[in-house]
């Protein structure tokens, strides 16, 4: 090969190695570039995931402050909300009370707190009725107060009551009125009546039925045979519920002597007898009795109503009072739940002489309806207690009116003269309604009435000849009504039984129309002031019939009505009325 040759060849060998070269320093710029963007990739998803969990962990400690803010407010709420309230016709029904429902802004969940469980049973307003179609009224008196000082704590709290917790014939019988009483156990109350105009409608008037029962000096009640039953289940844990309980009682207890006797009986889970059948004076071992009860546990009410009445039958009283005291929230969670049932166990004891009295304590679980429904099947009175003044009225005060019966199955009965009365509405007595045909049958329970007690009734009527009825005149009149005196307004009948006595007795009498128009505004202080209290009930149960009447016009009409009251519970009803018209 010649030299020009090995020249050529020389230089496409270089070239080639050249070639070569480049290519591979194209492959290797190449994988580095790579090889950088996959790193630069590598640390992108590294600074997203980092960034990820910085906006989790801040996420998760908003949602924290948020619901940490949440619960403040819903326990900010659980103190301040009105209480809600369920009831029904015929028994009662639980009520769970929520706080609203607020959404956590950050992720929408949800808080809810149970706050109050309270029970009452269903309770309207008594409807306008026509003389001419249904001239005849028929009631059973009511001797209990529990509704009025149960909704006094209601609003003493801050809240207005619920509708059905006010039960107006418990506020006007809450106060006592100056009506005279009988001179002779032989007649044991006298009836007074007296007619005015409605203070809440001047069109309409007001008949006002009053009974006094005979009064009997505690130091001459009849000797007493009393079994404390008492809840000290885990609900009367608190300081309104078993220590103001076992205070009261004690305050009862000192008013006993060596005749009287008492026993406690105690229920939670399981029924006990804390204390046998003790002296009434022996104060210091039913006192220490009282003192070491504690609660806990669930409430098993019939176990410690069915000893309770067989201690009471042990320990029976012949010529004496029978009674058993309950004492309690209420709140029935274990054992027999139905309120039937308890009724029909109840009426069943009462066949054997022993009533029943009830004392409700406390709040938030309280179960007002079944403790004024076996009172009234007990033959026995429904008080609750909010305070320790509440316990001396109560227990101390009136003491005979709340041991000693001096009238049994007491019915009043009102005929209307059509031609006087074109409609009627009873205030109040609600569940205490009979039919026309009960009232001349004895087999047919009532109330009791004790000694000393007052029971007052109030009708709203128009008159026949007021052009400014409720309910227009029928088209189609039926046969004249015709009186046997025309200037009869109407006629009262009270039927009651003897302590003793399964027949009964009548007291009667007639109410005449006044003579002059002027006779309608001569009314007494005391009606004055009962039907301002009247008012007050129908106005926080919603004011259907009081027209443009208000809380103040209330206010002034008790101020200018109170009259004498020398333990000061006129003027304290003046400043809860002052206080619902503030919350209204």
């Amino acid at each position: 090969m010649n030299n020009s040759s090995k020249k050529i060849n020389g230089i496409k060998c270089n070239y080639r190695l050249a070639t070569i070269s480049f290519s591979v320093l194209l492959g290797l710029t190449a994988c580095n570039q790579s090889s950088n963007k996959m790193s630069e990739k590598a640390n992108d998803e590294k600074k997203q995931q980092s960034e990820a969990i910085v906006i989790i962990q801040s996420k998760q400690e908003t949602n924290a402050r948020v619901n940490d803010a949440i619960q403040a407010d819903v326990q900010t709420r659980r103190r301040l909300a009105p209480v809600s309230y369920a009831a029904q016709s015929q028994g009662l029904m639980l009520s769970n009370v929520m706080i609203e429902k607020r959404p956590d802004p950050s992720n929408h969940i949800v808080f809810s707190t149970e706050q109050d469980r309270e029970k009452y049973i269903k309770s309207q307003q008594n409807p306008v009725k026509q003389a001419a179609i249904e001239p005849v009224s028929t009631f059973s008196v009511d001797v209990d107060t529990g509704s009025y000082s149960n909704v006094r704590r209601i609003l003493n709290a801050g809240k207005l009551p619920p509708v059905d917790a006010v039960r107006e014939e418990a506020f006007i019988n809450y106060f006592s009125y100056d009506y005279s009483a009988p001179t002779s156990i032989d007649t044991p109350f006298n009836v007074h009546t007296e007619l005015g105009i409605a203070p809440w409608d001047e069109r309409r008037q007001l008949v006002k039925i009053g009974i006094k029962g005979f009064e009997i000096e505690k130091a001459d009640l009849k000797a007493a045979n009393l079994v404390f039953l008492l809840d000290v289940s885990g609900s009367m844990n608190t300081p309104d519920k078993l220590p103001l309980l076992k205070t009261s009682l004690a305050m009862l207890t000192k008013q006993l002597d060596e005749n009287d006797s008492v026993a406690i009986v105690v229920y939670a889970g399981a029924a006990g007898v804390v204390l046998p059948a003790t002296k009434g004076n022996d104060h210091q071992a039913i006192t220490t009795a009282l003192k070491q009860l504690a609660a806990g546990g669930s409430t098993n009410g019939e176990q410690g109503i069915e000893l309770a009445y067989q201690i009471a039958q042990q320990n029976f009283k012949k010529e004496g009072v029978n009674r058993v005291i309950l004492a309690t929230d209420g709140d029935f969670n274990v054992g027999l739940q139905s309120t039937e049932a308890l009724k029909a166990l109840v009426a069943d004891k009462r066949k054997t002489g022993i009533a029943l009295t009830t004392l409700g304590f406390g709040q938030g679980n309280y179960n007002d309806g079944l403790m004024e429904q076996l009172a009234n099947i007990g033959n026995g009175q429904h008080a609750y207690i909010d305070n320790i003044n509440e316990a001396r009225k109560v227990l101390v005060d009136e003491l005979s009116s709340t041991m000693q019966i001096i009238a049994k199955d007491v019915k009043i009965q009102v005929e209307f003269n059509p031609q006087q009365v074109a409609e009627y509405r009873l205030i109040g007595y609600q569940n205490r309604l009979l039919a026309m045909e009960d009232f001349n049958n004895d087999k047919v329970d009532a109330a009791e009435l004790g000694a000393g007690h007052t029971v007052t009734a109030l009708y709203e009527i128009t008159l026949a000849n007021s052009p400014n009825k409720r309910i227009d005149d029928l088209r189609y009149k039926t046969t004249q009504h015709k009186s046997n005196d025309s200037q009869e307004l109407a006629f009262v009948k009270v039927r009651y039984k003897q302590p003793n006595s399964e027949r009964s007795e009548l007291i009667s009498t007639p109410v005449f129309m006044p003579k002059n128009d002027s006779d309608w505004l001569d009314t007494s202080t005391d009606f004055k002031f009962a039907t301002a209290v009247a008012g007050f009930a129908q106005l926080l149960k919603g004011a259907k019939y009081t027209s443009d009447w208000h809380y103040e016009d209330c206010t002034k009409l008790a101020i200018k009505n109170k009259g004498n009251d020398p333990f000061g519970y006129r003027s304290e009803f003046i400043q809860l009325v002052k206080t619902a018209d503030v919350l209204h």
